[in-house]
This record gives structure tokens, sequence and C-alpha cells, in this order.
């Protein structure tokens, strides 16, 4: 699924910098900045949840969305979830992906 998602946006665009699990895109976070974190919430090695509130610390300006078969998860208020995260639901379409960040990023 990673695959399309960054060739989703590539083909839009966008710079994309892929990793298969929290614990390598927080490492990456760490080294250089970006404006986006776009992160699934069940991964490996570190979840989504705990790697966007570590992006915020690291920079309190980049936008954060996940992509979650389980909303209620990152919407809940005691996940510690960034407050203006936007959520995108599986399934969706590869559009709706492109959209949404396009809002987030004009924003």
């Amino acid at each position: 699924m990673r695959r399309f998602l960054v060739k989703a946006l590539q083909n839009a665009g966008y710079d994309v910098a892929s990793f298969d699990n929290g614990l390598s895109a927080y490492n990456r976070l760490r080294e250089e900045p970006f404006e986006l974190l776009l992160t699934d919430i069940v991964m490996p090695e570190m979840d989504g949840i705990e790697l966007a509130r570590r992006a915020t610390e690291l920079d309190p300006d980049i936008k954060v969305m996940f992509i979650t078969g389980f909303a209620a998860v990152a919407l809940n208020p005691d996940s510690q979830a960034p407050r203006d995260a936007k959520v995108l639901s599986k399934p969706f379409h590869l559009r709706d992906l492109v959209n949404e960040v396009e809002k987030m990023m004009a924003a």
C-alpha cells in the first residue's frame, strides 16, 4: 500500500520520503524538516500516534495526517494525537488522499 501512496503523491508533484516503520521515520525527521507527516497508526517499532507526537515536539508546524482503519482511536482525546491532525479512514481512493494532502498543504 505504501508504494501506491508514494506513487500517487509523486505523480501529484510532491517529494516523498517513505519508511517502513515509525522509528526510521522519526530518525529522519530528526535530521531534516518536513512539511507533512503522513502515517498509519499501526506500525512496527513506533506507532503512528507516538510518531506524530514526537514529530510535533521536533517541529510544532509540521502538518499531520493519519491513514487508518481505526479512526476512532486517532480521534480519541486520550490518544495524545496532535489536535489538528487530519484522519483519512481506510478504505479510500488515491485521489482522495491527494486531495486531502493538497488541502493541508494549502492551509
